[in-house]
């Protein structure tokens, strides 16, 4: 019941936490269920929280890995992704608080650090180029 009161956590992210505790495998997944059927245990509240936290700053690819690595099933992922803010606007808003309003790169190399930049928040190569290239056109 600690865990849970910290933060939400992931059907598989509470059972690898409480595994050294339990007795059996049986008993754990016995304790998992009944923490589901109270509602004190949602896969659904725990990819709400974390795209709630973390979708301002990163992209689509990012964000589904973080959530497939924390043992949340791909449909949920998937559902999940497809309900999050358009992430042309998540990839703007994150590189105009990097390099401000006049952040157009001058330079091919200057351009690739800013697209490394936003490689490495997971968004997609497509969102990246429409962002580089200053188009504004959402679809």
């Amino acid at each position: 019941m600690r865990l849970l009161a910290r933060r939400e956590h992931a059907r598989a992210e509470l059972a690898r936490k409480l595994a050294a505790h339990a007795e059996s495998a049986e008993e754990l997944d016995a304790l998992l269920d009944d923490l589901s059927e109270r509602r004190l245990l949602s896969d659904e509240r725990y990819v709400e929280m974390r795209l709630n936290a973390r979708s301002a700053r990163y992209g689509n690819a990012r964000l589904g890995q973080e959530l497939r690595s924390s043992g949340i099933g791909a449909e949920l992922v998937d559902e999940a992704l497809a309900n999050v803010e358009n992430e042309l606007s998540r990839a703007r808003q994150v590189w105009q608080r990097k390099y401000g309003d006049s952040g157009a790169a001058a330079d091919p190399a200057e351009r690739a650090r800013q697209a490394g930049f936003l490689m490495r928040r997971g968004f997609s190569g497509e969102t990246i180029r429409r962002v580089l290239r200053g188009g504004y056109e959402d679809d």
